[in-house]
Order: structure tokens, then C-alpha cells, then sequence
């Protein structure tokens, strides 16, 4: 594996604006965090861990309970990215007090080096007011998991003049208000496009424009270990389910025909003298 480089703080982000782009891939736990880590920029421990790992049909069963122990999980396996942390439905949305509170927690329990929360425009008051006592806070606009049930879908987002004009304010409204970066997910690429050409800090895509000043996707979905469905959006770099699958079956082939455990793999025994 690469040699670590030193850890990548906030502000090295934000000046990323309009050069190499950021790499950005999620992680929830540590054997993960450790593979990923010396090869991207940021680590989103999202709220995506609720269908990834936990089967659930949306992100809005994780608890905040949750997000602490996944984060902690990836902090001990990060050295170089930066970790961000996803902040739950209904921990934040009911006031700026309450979002504080719940991130001052997330930093204070995992040392990631910041939170995530969706919205636009209704949400500027609270990033400025977490950005103002010193919570780093990554934006996300466009299509909002956290907001499915009023979506009624995860589709993309933009296809109308009324919404494209929405996420473009969305987006100025985060980062006027503070934000670090901003997620731009499930959006029309003109879109995004025009919104990464209009601000002055960073936009992450998924689902949305090579434009953007960087990347971030599902780190199962790259490497084909979540199978329930492939977004239009993922590009699979390796198909390790199938392998899973492959090795699995050999294991179990061995174990019938007791082929496995063999000697060496028990203790207590010693090899034959020829």
C-alpha cells in the first residue's frame, strides 16, 4: 500500500476550488476507512450505512447513535483523509441550537473534522450559525436523500426551470452562509455545472458533472459489493460481490467434503515424518 501522507485539514479543501479535483469516497468502518484512506482526499461516513449495511430502503432510519459508532470506526483507520461526518434525519433540521448540539457531539465523540447536512435555502441560517462556533459544515443540494418522502422518489433533480433555479439558490445560500464544499447529488449536468462556474468553494458531484471540483461515490457501489441496484451515475471499478459469492461456495464445497480444516490449520498436530 502507498506510504500515508499527513492528515488533509479543511482549509487545504476549500483552496482546492478549480484545481485538482477532490476525491471523495464514503466508509464505515475500519478495515475500509484503511484501504481507502491513502488514496482520497475525504471520507464521508454517510447516512447511506442504513442501506448499504443495514438493509434499510433509506437513509432515514439511522440514528445518530449510529452515525457516532460508524465514525469512531473509521477514524481508527484514517491517518491521511479527512473525515466527515453525515448528520441524521431529524438531528438538526429542528433548529440551529439542536444542530449545534448534535454536531458538537459528532466532533467531540468520533474527531472527525466536520459534519454533512442536506438542504438549501432553509438551512443557510443553521450552517451559519454552526460555521460561526467553528463546526465545519459540507453543504448538499440538489436530490436530497433526507427528503425522499417529499420527492416521492430518488430521481434526478433540475428537469424543470422552477427546480433548476431552486438548487442554483440552494447552492449560493450554503455558501454564502459558510460552507466549506457542497454535495451536488442527482442533478442535470448543466446544472451542476452552472452552479460549480457560480460559487467560490468547491462542489463534490454525484450523479451530477465532471465540472464539479471533485467526486464522491459509494464506495460499496465502486466496487460492487451492494448489489440491490446500480445508480445511472456509478461507475464499477471491481465486481468483489461475485468473488465474495466464488469464495464462499469453495468454502463450503471444502467444508462438505471435509477437505477443510486441514492439519495445518489445527492445533495440536504435528506433520508426518516421511
Amino acid at each position: 500500500m502507498p506510504q500515508t501522507k499527513k492528515a488533509i485539514t479543511i482549509p487545504e479543501l476549500r483552496v482546492r476550488k478549480g484545481k485538482t479535483p477532490i476525491v471523495c469516497l464514503t466508509a464505515y468502518t475500519t478495515p475500509m476507512a484503511k484501504r481507502l484512506d491513502a488514496h482520497v482526499d475525504l471520507l464521508l461516513v454517510g447516512d447511506s450505512v442504513g442501506m448499504v449495511l443495514y438493509g434499510m430502503k433509506n437513509t432515514l432510519g439511522v440514528t445518530l447513535e449510529m452515525m457516532l459508532a460508524h465514525t469512531q470506526a473509521v477514524m481508527r483507520g484514517t491517518e491521511h483523509a479527512c473525515v466527515i461526518t453525515d448528520l441524521p434525519f431529524g438531528s438538526y433540521q429542528e433548529s440551529p441550537e439542536a444542530a449545534y448540539r448534535t454536531s458538537a457531539r459528532v466532533l467531540r465523540e468520533t474527531g472527525a473534522a466536520g459534519v454533512k447536512l442536506e438542504g438549501g435555502e432553509e438551512m443557510a441560517e443553521t450552517v451559519s450559525f454552526l460555521t460561526k462556533r467553528g463546526i465545519p459544515v459540507l453543504g448538499h443540494v440538489g436530490m436530497m436523500p433526507q427528503s425522499v418522502n417529499a420527492y416521492g422518489s430518488f430521481g434526478a433533480r433540475g428537469k424543470t426551470k422552477a427546480e433548476a433555479r431552486k438548487i442554483l439558490a440552494d447552492g449560493q445560500a450554503i455558501a454564502k452562509a459558510g460552507a466549506f464544499a457542497i454535495v451536488v447529488e442527482g442533478t442535470l449536468e448543466p446544472i451542476a455545472r452552472e452552479l460549480t462556474a457560480l460559487l467560490s468553494i468547491p462542489t463534490i458531484g454525484i450523479g451530477a458533472s465532471a465540472a464539479c471540483d471533485g467526486q464522491i461515490l459509494v464506495s460499496e457501489d465502486l466496487l460492487g459489493l451492494f448489489s440491490d441496484f446500480v445508480p445511472k451515475f456509478v461507475k464499477r471499478y471491481a465486481d468483489l460481490g461475485i468473488e465474495v459469492e466464488k469464495a464462499t461456495e469453495k468454502y463450503a464445497a471444502d467444508v462438505k467434503k471435509r477437505r477443510f480444516p486441514r492439519s495445518e490449520h489445527c492445533f495440536g498436530t504435528k506433520k508426518k515424518k516421511r
